[in-house]
């Protein structure tokens, strides 16, 4: 079975997520939330009363954030442990009404067109598949929960800046996957080893794929963790944000 395979055992992502829990907010990148939200919030033109869908929420920061905003926001995630943390806290802030979770993969999921703008962020779900037609599932399901017209946010990682920056991992030219061995904890800072195998992309790659989705690219920026905004696209951020809407 590859790595981008869901069986008996789960996907590889569980392992990871399972040992991590609430750990995972604790990373740097994470603290960047409130920043991103409210670009995405104005580059997305979304109003209190929207429906979005976060397509690999994690542990819901983004999802929540905008619930916070008055935005209705249906988060789905590979990972059970990441589904339970979010929505104990939707529960916890009284958010329930306006954030809610489940445990779907990206690849499969089949929901109806009722969306008003859906996000992918941070290596969600689009990105961490070996298979470039995984990541093509994701977009297509994606696409398909958005009511004609709505709005998409995507991030992926900048092929560009792998190549140039990215020297403690090893970047496969021929795929387009970086792999990067680390360790991660959990809340009592045991660690666990791990292999992170992640998709970079070109703006021209990013632009095809949404097209073969059915998804118009409006814009295309550099960005970073935390500093989200319009950047020309470049070599110089790790990640690229696409924004645009279904057809």
């Amino acid at each position: 079975m590859s790595r981008g395979e869901v069986g008996a055992d789960g996907h590889w992502f569980e392992r990871l997520a399972d040992h991590m829990g609430e750990t995972y907010l604790r990373y740097a990148f994470t603290k960047g939330t409130e920043q991103e939200v409210g670009f995405l919030v104005d580059a997305l033109g979304l109003v209190p009363g929207d429906r979005v869908l976060d397509v690999g929420c994690g542990p819901g920061r983004h999802a929540l954030s905008m619930a916070r905003r008055g935005i209705r926001v249906h988060g789905i995630d590979i990972s059970a442990t990441f589904v339970d943390l979010a929505n104990a806290t939707a529960q916890r802030e009284g958010l329930a009404d306006f954030a809610s979770f489940e445990r779907a993969d990206a690849r499969t999921v089949n929901l109806p067109p009722v969306f008003d703008a859906a996000v992918c962020l941070c290596q969600g779900a689009f990105g961490l598949m070996d298979h470039l037609a995984h990541d093509i599932e994701i977009l297509g399901g994606l696409a398909a929960a958005l009511r004609p017209g709505g709005a998409f946010a995507l991030s992926a990682f900048n092929a560009y800046y792998a190549v140039k920056y990215h020297t403690e991992a090893s970047f496969d030219a021929a795929t387009g996957v970086s792999t990067e061995q680390t360790v991660v904890r959990d809340a009592a800072g045991a660690a666990l080893e791990a292999e992170l195998r992640t998709g970079c992309f070109t703006p021209r790659e990013l632009r095809l794929l949404c097209r073969q989705a059915g998804l118009t690219v409006d814009a295309l920026h550099s960005v970073e963790p935390g500093a989200y905004g319009a950047q020309h696209p470049s070599p110089e951020t790790p990640e690229f944000l696409v924004l645009g809407h279904r057809w």
